[in-house]
């Protein structure tokens, strides 16, 4: 199969142009450092033509892991016989910095004889702001084929088309004339004589973008608008998210009633109430959280702020160890750790880069949504200041939030001062994107896949292990007898740990199961309370609990340890490949362990002063 490759800058448009070309759906954001690894998808309209996204680079001599994963993977596949063409990417609206690496691209396809053509992208905003910008005049000083395109608005694509073909079946019409051999410096001066010479209307872009860094990035109120943002995030995952998850609560709860009376009494209606509605059911009630928690940072991403609040976090961060560039993997954190941990590549420093993935897993992730949800309504009063426009509830979120991120920051300040400072530490430096609208059509489709994706990864874990949990707790007595069951032994055997936490065994089988996906934590205490009150009628998880009257401190503790302890195997797992070894998740594991017990005691104990 013949292959396109295409290269380009971060943040260039070049995985979003990927997905139009493809149908795929990798992720696309207004920041460097999105795309970390190879992708590949055959071209929508050709399929015998495989389209290969390479990770952003700014120029063929690396800096950081994923520009030289880019590079490395780029030399070996130029020599391919199978690579038909190669297709430079570049941002129309930043011309000179993208035009330093298309001379090296262009350079290296001529040297190996490949065919290869420019596609500039973000025309559409150069339409919309009516600036000159004649695409023949850079072909004539690229010695290529140009297309404008624009990925956003689906532009040029019958351009895009032709090229492909002629590259496929003439490629030496796609040969670079010119060549570009010469110094680092001599390829930026000549980028910048094209820019002024085609581009003079560049400052225009600039100027706009300015005025709104001025804001933004200014001392004391970009700080201000930072944190607020931050609050309107952790309020909204609350608030926006209620009514959805009362009506799916309603109609669970509906739902297995209807079932249940219809099923006859026995095994069977015992296992769907409990197992089914009472244990999987209590975890899709707070899918809806996790929808808010990507549109919100999905649009933070999109309109390029978040690069901004990494220049603002880059003073607090590196006074506890870390960069500005480390903020964005821990904020990717607060959806996965695992896609964090490969955004962390991007930092160049290997000392801060090892730092960050230490404390990733203190990041509230996703999977602790579900815990979060589950104990902050069950413990948290409805209510607020200004009206309800700031809740009890969004603050106590919040507070679960910034639990993780105070200890994250606290454990790397001790590991930067124990760690030696490595030789190859380099200076912050981050480029920030132009400020832009978010393409809606990619974003929620981020929302709905996401989502789907999280019941999909989750549902299945918790379908098995709520079965498990569920004939434990059944047999040998049957519905109603969870105290003389087989799990019960086992929970009781556990359950001297959690008794000084005020814990009794059921959350300590719910505890040992969440090590395999922190969500696994509400379904498994959904059908344990559903084994334990078999006689009544489908009730939400959260009434439930209120019903048995969690105190105060038994909850506030068992929200600690969920806030530190890393129950995710999965994140060990690529911890261990990133690291090459087990030394650093098992050190992770049975430290945060540890320190989550141990909070977790002090805060059983404290409240109650309180």
């Amino acid at each position: 199969m013949s292959k396109i490759l295409l290269m380009g800058n971060p943040n260039s448009g070049k995985t979003l142009l990927f997905n139009q070309l493809t149908g795929l759906k990798r992720k696309v954001a207004n920041f460097p450092g999105v795309t970390v690894e190879i992708t590949s998808g055959s071209y929508f309209e050709d399929p015998e033509l495989e389209i290969v996204d390479f990770p952003g680079v700014y120029s063929l001599h690396p800096l950081t892991q994923d520009e030289k994963i880019a590079v490395e993977n780029f030399d070996k596949f130029i020599h391919h016989d199978q690579i038909t063409a190669v297709v430079c990417v570049l941002d129309a609206t930043r011309l000179q910095r993208s035009l330093y690496l298309a001379f090296q691209v262009i350079e290296k396809c001529r040297q190996n004889n490949k065919a290869v053509f420019v596609a500039l992208n973000m025309m559409d905003e150069i339409i919309l702001r009516k600036i000159d910008l004649r695409i023949e005049k850079i072909e004539e000083a690229l010695g290529v084929k140009t297309i404008g395109v624009s990925a956003r608005r689906s532009l040029g694509f019958a351009d895009f088309k032709e090229l492909a073909t002629q590259a496929k079946n003439n490629p030496e019409n796609l040969h670079a004339k010119l060549s570009f051999e010469g110094s680092v410096a001599s390829l930026k001066d000549k980028a910048k004589k094209i820019e002024s010479e085609l581009f003079p209307n560049i400052s225009l872009i600039l100027k706009s973008q300015n005025r709104l860094d001025r804001l933004f990035l200014s001392n004391w109120l970009g700080g201000a608008l930072f944190l607020l943002t931050m609050l309107f995030l952790f309020q909204s995952i609350f608030t926006w998210a209620t009514p959805m998850i009362d009506f799916i609560d309603m109609c669970i709860s509906t739902t297995g009633s209807w079932v249940v009376e219809r099923l006859p009494e026995g095994f069977v209606s015992h296992f769907v109430e409990d197992a089914l509605f009472g244990g999987v059911g209590s975890f899709l009630v707070f899918v809806p959280q996790i929808a808010v928690l990507t549109l919100i940072i999905g649009f933070l991403e999109d309109s390029g702020y978040l690069v901004r609040a990494a220049i603002i976090c880059h003073k607090p961060l590196s006074f506890f160890g870390l960069s500005g560039k480390s903020f964005i993997p821990l904020l990717s954190g607060h959806a996965c750790a695992i896609p964090a941990i490969f955004a962390s590549r991007t930092i160049e420093s290997p000392l801060k880069r090892k730092i960050t993935m230490a404390v990733l897993p203190l990041m509230s992730c996703s999977a602790r949504l579900p815990v979060y949800g589950l104990f902050v309504a069950v413990l948290i009063p409805s209510g607020g200041f200004f009206g309800g426009l700031v809740g009890y509830q969004g603050l106590a979120f919040l507070a679960c939030y910034l639990t993780g991120i105070v200890v994250a920051l606290l454990i790397s300040a001790m590991l930067s001062k124990w760690a030696k400072n490595t030789p190859d530490d380099v200076p912050f430096v981050l480029e920030l994107p132009p400020y832009r609208w978010p393409h809606w059509k990619p974003l929620w489709r981020k929302v709905s896949s996401d989502s789907w994706a999280f019941i999909q990864k989750a549902g299945g874990v918790i379908f098995a292990v709520t079965m498990v949990i569920w004939f434990l707790g059944y047999f040998p007595n049957g519905a109603d007898h969870l105290d003389t069951s087989f799990l019960s032994y086992l929970g009781k055997a556990i359950e001297p740990v959690l008794s000084p936490l005020g814990l009794d065994w059921k959350f300590g089988v719910a505890i040992l199961t969440s090590f395999l996906a922190r969500e696994v934590f509400v379904g498994t205490l959904g059908t344990l309370y559903g084994l334990e009150n078999a006689e009544d009628d489908i009730v939400g998880l959260t009434q439930t609990l209120h019903d048995h009257q969690l105190s105060l401190a038994a909850g506030l503790a068992l929200l600690m340890f969920f806030v530190i302890a890393p129950q995710c195997i999965s994140t060990l797992a690529v911890l261990k490949k990133e690291t090459g070894g087990w030394k650093m998740p098992i050190q992770i594991f049975v430290g945060y362990t540890i320190l989550a017990y141990a909070l977790a005691l002090m805060v059983y104990h404290l409240v109650p002063l309180l």
